[in-house]
């Protein structure tokens, strides 16, 4: 139930792509009724991605018939998002791809070409110079964000070197461990020389 809403959501999104991003329709129209089997390893998920010329229709299947299948887990699959990946991943068999690699690549570019116009579409609702403004400060979010990001990735990795510098040496460990041997010892010796004190009383 769940999994046939989020593919009804996921279709929706796709085909609201569609429509604000008119040249979408134009970059998918030579593979229009192929059928693209994307099969997802780690979810042990299929889905079948079908452009009617008009929609996109997403399916969750089981079926094997195809014109294209791509095989990978999910982080692979993200990876998509640059065309030129595709054959890298194959080569590095981190992809599998069975039948024609034109639909696969076909759908990779023209969603890696998606180019919505936010402020013209947030006008309708918002008017020309809010929309503008708001763009402009998700804009600034997103940078800020990035930045804040790489920040905090310097910070952990200074922090983790700076915790390697407090940490023992090994040559301190073997140190300490020489000590506490000649510790132990002498406790030993200490402990044999009391007993024999004891019982020579």
């Amino acid at each position: 139930m769940l999994n046939n809403f989020i593919v009804a959501l996921v279709e929706r999104i796709l085909n609201t792509a569609l429509k604000l991003d008119p040249t979408l329709s134009d970059r998918l129209a030579p593979i229009a009724q192929q059928r693209l089997l994307i099969d997802i390893r780690d979810w042990q998920q299929q889905f079948l991605v079908v452009f009617t010329g008009q929609q996109l229709h997403l399916y969750n299947t089981t079926e094997q018939q195809f014109d294209c299948m791509i095989s990978a887990d999910i982080q692979t699959l993200m990876a998509l998002k640059n065309p030129a990946m595709l054959t890298q991943l194959i080569r590095q068999d981190k992809l599998d791809l069975q039948g024609d690699l034109h639909i696969a690549q076909g759908f990779s570019n023209a969603f890696a070409a998606l180019d919505i116009d936010w402020p013209e579409h947030l006008s309708t609702y918002l008017g020309d110079a809010p929309a503008q403004q708001l763009w402009q400060l998700l804009k600034q979010a997103k940078q800020q964000g990035k930045k804040t990001n790489k920040q905090l990735a310097t910070t952990l990795t200074t922090l983790c070197q700076d915790e390697l510098k407090v940490t023992i040496h090994p040559l301190e460990l073997e140190q300490f461990k020489q000590h506490t041997r000649q510790l132990k010892s002498h406790t030993a010796q200490l402990e044999l020389r009391i007993n024999q004190l004891l019982q020579a009383k």
